[in-house]
Order: structure tokens, then C-alpha cells, then sequence
């Protein structure tokens, strides 16, 4: 299931916005958060808080799953023009350079994974969910054994 977070009049331009969207989208959200918290560009701090809104909505949807079980990624991540605000600044000359001071809108989904069932992370997420129904047998099997051994030994 999907969860969806939307930040709006972003004052950055869209190209610098745009080079740290690059960055996390198709990413894994644990990666993303790291890859984030510790990027240089402005716009990352901006991103790294909507990815946790992002994640916040869909615990809200997901009350009884846990997030860390759910294998989220960044599904989609797009950035869009805001409105610009035109300013004047005094040039040469008694005339006037016009200078846009540029906004964004960011919009970013996220959702869990599923993966093919051929693959290797599929049988090794199976392996992990089988795998503890599989010790249980184990030590049931053990269990037997040990009271077999011990009638063997009294007899």
C-alpha cells in the first residue's frame, strides 16, 4: 500500500530540488533517509523531512504492520514549478536587471516491495518467514529423540 507526501512552495529552484530527487528515487527508504541526512545541498534537509512525513502517513494507513517489516522504497518522486516572484534589481545606468526568484513543489510516494517469486531475495525472504516454523520442528524432532535416548538408557 502506498503512502503519499506532498511539499509545496519550496523556495529553491526546481534544478537544485531536481538533483537530490535523482538521488532517492527508486532507493530503498532506510538507504534514502542516510543518503539524505548527510548530503551537502540544501534542498536534501527539505526532502529527508518530507520522506519521514511520507513514511509517518503510511504508518497511519498500516496501523498493524511494522515499517521496518514492510521493505518501502521511493516508488515516484517528481519535482514541479512553483510561481516565481520577478523582482527588479538596480543595474547601470538608471535601468533594471529582472531577477525570478523560483519555487517548487515536491510530491513523493512510497511503497513496499514485493518481490518476483523467482528471485533470490524472494526465497531468502521466505526462507526467513519459513525458517522459524522450521526450528520449532527442529526442536520438536530433538525433543523426541532426547526421550527415546533416555528410555534406551534406563532400560
Amino acid at each position: 500500500m502506498e503512502a503519499v507526501a506532498k511539499l509545496r512552495n519550496v523556495p529553491t529552484s526546481p534544478r537544485k530540488m531536481r538533483l537530490v530527487a535523482d538521488m532517492v528515487r527508486g532507493q530503498k527508504v532506510t538507504r534514502a533517509l542516510g543518503l539524505l541526512k548527510f548530503e551537502a545541498n540544501s534542498g536534501a534537509a527539505k526532502i529527508e523531512k518530507l520522506l519521514l512525513s511520507a513514511l509517518a502517513n503510511w504508518q497511519q494507513k498500516n496501523e498493524d504492520e511494522r515499517i521496518e517489516d514492510a521493505n518501502l522504497y521511493i516508488k515516484t518522486i517528481f519535482v514541479d514549478e512553483g510561481r516565481q516572484l520577478k523582482r527588479l534589481r538596480p543595474a547601470p545606468q538608471g535601468r533594471g536587471h529582472r531577477i525570478r526568484k523560483r519555487s517548487n513543489h515536491v510530491t513523493l510516494i512510497i511503497d513496499t516491495k514485493v518481490e518476483p517469486l523467482g528471485s533470490k531475495a524472494a526465497a531468502k525472504q521466505a526462507a526467513e518467514t519459513t525458517g522459524n516454523a522450521g526450528d520449532a520442528k527442529a526442536t520438536r524432532r530433538s525433543s523426541k529423540k532426547s526421550t527415546a535416548n533416555q528410555a534406551e538408557v534406563t532400560a
